[in-house]
C-alpha cells in the first residue's frame, strides 16, 4: 500500500499500518510529491510493525544532494535492517524545476550517477569521483548500514529500463496498465536473482463508475500531459487513444482534455468496482510479472461518508487473508 493514506494524520497511522499487517499487505511504500517526504511515514512504520518491508517510491534524484540521499537511506535502513528498499527516479521538471527551484537538466544521467553512487556509499565505501552530472569528493557514510538496501530505479522507457536491469536491484513502474507489463519487461532481459519489479497501481474501490471514471480522468490528463509520460504512452502504443487528449491540451482546454479520454484507457489505468473487483485486476499485475504490486488508494464516496469506520472495512476488502500471505 501507497502511504500515508490522505485525510489520516501520521500520529494516526499505527493503526493503519497494524490494519494493513493484519490484512495480509507486506510492503507499505511512500511517495514524494508535495504531501510528506518519502521517509518519515517508512521511520513511523519500522517502528510500528516489524513485520512490513519498506520502500521509497520514489526519492526524486535531484531534491537532495547525493550525500544526504545516501545518509536518509542509511539511517532507514539502520532502523529496519533487511526491511528497506530504497527506489529513486528522475522525478518531474514541475517537482524539480517549480516546486523546488533546482535545474532538471539530463535526468538520464543524473539518476544514472546517483545510483552508482549510492551502491558504493551504502556498501561502507569512501567515495571520490568525477560523476557526469557531478563530483564528490571522500564521501563516507559514518554509520553504513549493516544490511545496505537494494536500490531500486523508476524507469518508463527503455533507456531506464536497460539501466535498471544492469545496475540497480529493482525497477519501479507507474501508470501503466497490466497488458502494458510484458511491453516494459521485454527491455529488462533476463532478470538477476533477487531483482524485483514494482509497481504503483492506482485503486478507487466504488462501484459508483462516473466518479471513478471522472477522478480517473482528471488524474491522467494531469499526469499523462507530462513529457515523460506522454512519450512512455506513446511508446505503449496509445497514440491514437490519448492523441486527442495532447492536443486539446496543448491548446489550453484542460474541459476538452479530459473528456477526450477514453473510458477504456480510465479503466486500464485506474482500478474501480467492489474492493473484490479491484484486489482480483490487481493480481492481474502479479501474473504478469510484477513482484510488488503497490496499490495508490483513491478516494471514493464511500470512503467520503464513512470516514474511518468505512476505511476499517475496506482494508481488509482490498488484502489477502493472512494465512495466504508469503
Amino acid at each position: 500500500m501507497t502511504v500515508p493514506l490522505s485525510g489520516i494524520p501520521l500520529a494516526d497511522h499505527a493503526a493503519i499500518y497494524a490494519a494493513l499487517d493484519r490484512a495480509g499487505f507486506t510492503d507499505v511504500w511512500s511517495s514524494e510529491v508535495a504531501g510528506t517526504d518519502a521517509f518519515t511515514p517508512l521511520a513511523l512504520a519500522a517502528a510500528w510493525q516489524p513485520r512490513l518491508r519498506l520502500g521509497t517510491a520514489i526519492t526524486p534524484v535531484f531534491t537532495r544532494g547525493p550525500g544526504l540521499l545516501a545518509m536518509s537511506a542509511a539511517a532507514l535502513a539502520e532502523a529496519a535492517p533487511g526491511r528497506f528498499s530504497l527506489g529513486i527516479g528522475a522525478s518531474s521538471p514541475v517537482l524539480v524545476r517549480d516546486w523546488n527551484a533546482l535545474r532538471f537538466d539530463e535526468p538520464f544521467r543524473r539518476t544514472r550517477d546517483v545510483l552508482r553512487f549510492l551502491r558504493a556509499a551504502l556498501r561502507g565505501e569512501t567515495v571520490d569521483e568525477v560523476y557526469d552530472t557531478f563530483t564528490i569528493r571522500r564521501f563516507a557514510l559514518e554509520r553504513p548500514p549493516a544490511v545496505p538496501p537494494p536500490v531500486l530505479l523508476a524507469a518508463l522507457r527503455p533507456g531506464m529500463l536497460r539501466l535498471a536491469a544492469a545496475e540497480a536491484d529493482g525497477v519501479i513502474l507507474n501508470w501503466l496498465a497490466a497488458d502494458d507489463v510484458p511491453t516494459a519487461l521485454a527491455e529488462l532481459g533476463e532478470r538477476r536473482p533477487g531483482f524485483e519489479v514494482a509497481t504503483r497501481i492506482f485503486v478507487c474501490p466504488t462501484e459508483d463508475a462516473g466518479y471513478a471514471r471522472t477522478l480517473g480522468r482528471r488524474l491522467i490528463t494531469g499526469y499523462l500531459t507530462v513529457p515523460a509520460y506522454a512519450a512512455f504512452h506513446r511508446w505503449l502504443g496509445r497514440e491514437a487513444t490519448l492523441g486527442p487528449m495532447w492536443t486539446a491540451w496543448a491548446a489550453g482546454d484542460r474541459q476538452g482534455a479530459a473528456a477526450a479520454v477514453p473510458n477504456e484507457v480510465v479503466d486500464a489505468l485506474v482500478l474501480h468496482g467492489s474492493p473484490e473487483h479491484c484486489a482480483a485486476q490487481v493480481r492481474r499485475y502479479a501474473d504478469a510479472g510484477v513482484d510488488v504490486p503497490v496499490l495508490a488508494l483513491l478516494p471514493t464516496p464511500e470512503l467520503a461518508a464513512g470516514g474511518a469506520a468505512a476505511l476499517a472495512t475496506l482494508i481488509p476488502r482490498l488484502g489477502v487473508a493472512d494465512a495466504d500471505r508469503s
